[in-house]
């Protein structure tokens, strides 16, 4: 649906669960109107200014990647078949490209990675896995979530970096 936004060197990567009906279309991370993702990088402190959907590429230069878990749909995550979470294409992709922290921007997303619930799933920094990144949670920035948006965890995983989008 989206292509990854992979490299090497990288100090974070934002990983959703599927890109939505709107991302696909436009061929843009978080493109939906009512997502908070880009408004939450820039007020958070992760980036200096405000980048729009169709500016993702450009955050290569800071150290930035993008992926999903699911490659193969997209949608909302109650449309999207469990099997088509490719979990192991994901950690290998992770593995491979080493970035410093892997974000979620959803605990379901998180739950999906670690095979159990979202209330198993606390935001912020998770336990260390051996031979894998470290991995962060955040609250979800789509609208669909909005009962449970919260900044906090995006302004501590700006504060633990320093500022990931600093120059």
């Amino acid at each position: 649906m989206l292509p990854d936004q992979l490299g090497s060197n990288l100090r974070l990567v934002f990983v959703g669960t599927a890109a939505s009906l709107r991302s696909a279309q436009t061929k843009a991370y978080y493109a939906h109107p009512g997502n908070r993702f880009w408004g939450a990088l820039y007020e958070s402190g992760i980036t200096e200014r405000r980048y729009q959907p169709h500016q993702f590429s450009e955050l290569l230069s800071l150290g930035i990647g993008f992926t999903d878990l699911c490659k193969s749909s997209a949608g909302m995550d109650r449309q999207i078949g469990a099997a088509e979470f490719d979990v192991p294409a994901f950690a290998a992709k992770m593995r491979l490209h080493r970035p410093e922290t892997i974000a979620f921007t959803s605990k379901n997303a998180a739950a999906i990675f670690y095979g159990c619930r979202t209330t198993q799933i606390a935001v912020g920094r998770q336990k260390a896995l051996a031979d894998f990144p470290s991995v962060f949670v955040l609250t979800s920035p789509s609208g669909a979530a909005s009962a449970h948006w919260d900044l906090q965890p995006w302004r501590d995983l700006a504060k633990e970096h320093g500022g990931v989008g600093a120059p």
